[in-house]
C-alpha cells in the first residue's frame, strides 16, 4: 500500500508543477543523481523541494564521483552535485572553488561519512585476534573467493567510483596479492550489497571496502578494521588517491566529508534556492534508517525520497523558510 500511494504520488508531480505560479520560477536545474543509495534518494529530495517549493524545472542525470566533478568542472553541467565525496579530489575541488567555477553548498552528511575496510561484526566477535587489516590479511582462509575458494578476497567498490582507486593502491601497498588475496571488483553497489548480504546469510567471511551511511549499516552490524598506521595526508593526495601510483604505501582513511556542490551559474541564478543547498544535511542515523527502508520495500530513489518528504517533515522543513516549506506540503 505504501508503495503504490508512493508510486501515485510521484505521477502527479508533473501535473501539480503546471500550477507553479512563474513568480517562483528558477529556470533550469540539472541535479546528478550518483549511483549509490543515499546520494540518490538526495538527488530525489532536491527535484522535489526545488521544483515544488522553487517553481525550477529540475532533471535529474546519471553521475559518479569522478566524472561529475570533471564535467560541472569544466563544462558546468550538472549544475548540482548533491553528495559530492570530497576526500579523493580534494587536489581539484580546491582550485575549482578558489577560481570560482564551482561554489560548496552545505556539508549533506552531518555527522561525517565512514570509509575504510570492514569485516561483519559476528567474524569480530569469532576472532579476536583481528583488529587491523593486516591481521585478517594473515587469515585469507577466513575471506574465501567466491570464484577460487583456495584465495582470500578483498571486495572493491563499485567501477567509476573514487574509492575503487583507493582500495586498488590499498591493496597493491598492503601486499595483499602476496598473502593469498584476490582484489574482487564490484560492477555496482547492488552487486557489492549482495555480495554482504550472502556472507551475513551464510554467516561467513567478507572483507573490503565500505561506506556509511547506508542501508547495510541500517541492518547489519560491520566492524571497521584500523589500517595499522595513521593517515597522512601527504601520501593520501599524492599516491593513495591517484590512479595507478606506482609505489602506495599503506595509508588510514581521513576523515571522509561529503557536501553539495554547485556550478556557478546555478549560484549566481538561483536566488533563494541557492540558501536552501547551503541549508540541506542530514545525520547519518537518520539516513541509514531512511535505506534501510528502502531496501526493506524494494523502493526507488524517488519512491524513498517521497517517503522521507511526507514522514519526516520536522527535518526537512527546517531547511526552508515557513513560506517555501508550505508550497511543498501543499504539493505533497
Amino acid at each position: 500500500m505504501i508503495r503504490a500511494s508512493l508510486l501515485a504520488a510521484g505521477g502527479l508531480l508533473a501535473s501539480f508543477l503546471a500550477g507553479v505560479p512563474s513568480a517562483y520560477a528558477c529556470g533550469n536545474v540539472s541535479i546528478a543523481e550518483m549511483n549509490w543509495n543515499s546520494a540518490g534518494v538526495a538527488a530525489h529530495v532536491d527535484r522535489l523541494i526545488l521544483s515544488l517549493g522553487f517553481g525550477c524545472t529540475a532533471e535529474l542525470i546519471p553521475g559518479d564521483t569522478v566524472s561529475t566533478f570533471a564535467t560541472m568542472n569544466e563544462s558546468g553541467q550538472p549544475d548540482i552535485a548533491p553528495e559530492l565525496w570530497v576526500n579523493a579530489l580534494r587536489s581539484q575541488l580546491e582550485p575549482a572553488f578558489a577560481q570560482g567555477r564551482l561554489v560548496i553548498g552545505a556539508e549533506i552528511l552531518a555527522d561525517g561519512a565512514i570509509e575504510g575496510w570492514w569485516i561483519p561484526k559476528f567474524l569480530a566477535d569469532a576472532h579476536p585476534e583481528i583488529r587491523t587489516v593486516q591481521d585478517a590479511l594473515k587469515q585469507p582462509n577466513l575471506f574465501p573467493d567466491p570464484s577460487n575458494p583456495s584465495q582470500g578476497a578483498v571486495r572493491n567498490c563499485p567501477s567509476g567510483w573514487s574509492c575503487q582507486i583507493t582500495t586498488e593502491n590499498l591493496y597493491r601497498a598492503l601486499n595483499a596479492k602476496d598473502k593469498g588475496f584476490s582484489l574482487v571488483g564490484s560492477g555496482s553497489a547492488a552487486e557489492l550489497d549482495a555480495s554482504l548480504e550472502k556472507a551475513f546469510a551464510e554467516k561467513t567471511g567478507w572483507l573490503g571496502y565500505y561506506w556509511a551511511p547506508t542501508a547495510i549499516f541500517g541492518k547489519h552490524q560491520m566492524v571497521k578494521l584500523s589500517m595499522g598506521v595513521p593517515f597522512d595526508k601527504a601520501e593520501w593526495d599524492g599516491c593513495t588517491s591517484v590512479k595507478d601510483c606506482a609505489n602506495p604505501k599503506p595509508n588510514s582513511y581521513p576523515t571522509s566529508q561529503a557536501f553539495t556542490v554547485v556550478t556557478r551559474r546555478f549560484a549566481d541564478s538561483a536566488g533563494p534556492a541557492l540558501a536552501y543547498l547551503k541549508a540541506r544535511q542530514w545525520g547519518n542515523g537518520t539516513l541509514n534508517t531512511l535505506l534501510a527502508w528502502q531496501s526493506e520495500h524494494n523502493a526507488s530513489n524517488e519512491q524513498t525520497a517521497l517517503y522521507f518528504l511526507k514522514s519526516h517533515e520536522d527535518i526537512w522543513s527546517a531547511w526552508l523558510t515557513p513560506d517555501i516549506a508550505d508550497k511543498v506540503k501543499a504539493g505533497l
